[in-house]
């Protein structure tokens, strides 16, 4: 199993032993994903943004256009740090202190560049298209020249993470556990609806196999 090294940037201090630092589970919980929430500093603010991303082994890619002001910061910056979150389920409880929520969450620090080779720039690319769904790059058209120029690419080498995951019942205190009070829990899912086409020509064409794929692997079950 491998693991980041904890330090005073990665350690989860509260509820640690919830923690954990292995390289697969953080991976895990990135994959299940596709918007992180990315802090940086602009003129003297701190601002978070949630941001769409893609991952590919330990980089994390970013991208919009070459004036995004944030994107811009973090490469002043040269490092970054990204939370990623999927709430799981409402945890009702017998009194008010012990409710909570179920949840996976992974936070990351790295270094940050931004990536001017073309080539370079277009697997960026494929790999977050990959991330949103996969097979998606293969069913649309090439980008032109003039749009990849257009586009600032970063890149985040995951240098140091931490996850935190708790999915477990009520916590009660003993003696509540008698009172006529429902706890329990509600779970909460992000589900995949049956895909819409646009107007014009996608409403006469079937729906692609890749765009299918990903309903049937994320629809309610």
């Amino acid at each position: 199993m491998q693991e980041y090294s904890k330090s005073k940037l990665n350690r989860v201090k509260r509820g640690h032993i919830r923690a954990t630092y292995d390289v697969s589970a953080i991976n895990t919980v990135l994959d299940a994903g596709f918007i992180g929430y990315v802090s940086y500093i602009y003129e003297d603010n701190a601002i978070t943004l949630p941001m769409a991303y893609g991952r590919k082994d330990n980089k994390i890619y970013l991208h919009g256009s070459q004036a995004n002001r944030m994107l811009l910061a973090l490469l002043e910056a040269k490092k970054m740090s990204m939370t990623v979150m999927h709430l799981d389920a409402l945890v009702m409880a017998r009194s008010g202190l012990h409710h909570s929520v179920n949840y996976r969450s992974a936070t990351l620090f790295g270094s940050v560049k931004k990536i001017e080779d073309p080539k370079e720039k277009e697997i960026a690319l494929f790999d977050f298209m990959e991330h949103m769904m996969k097979g998606r790059w293969d069913g649309i058209r090439e980008m032109t020249k003039e749009e990849l120029e257009r586009t600032l690419v970063v890149e985040m080498t995951i240098e140091t993470a931490s996850a935190k995951i708790r999915d477990v019942g009520v916590n009660d205190e003993p003696e509540d556990y008698d009172l006529d009070v429902w706890a329990g829990l509600v779970p909460i899912k992000q589900v995949a609806e049956f895909p819409i086409a646009d107007k014009g020509l996608p409403q006469q064409m079937e729906i692609p196999k890749h765009i299918l794929d990903y309903y049937e692997a994320n629809k309610y079950h």
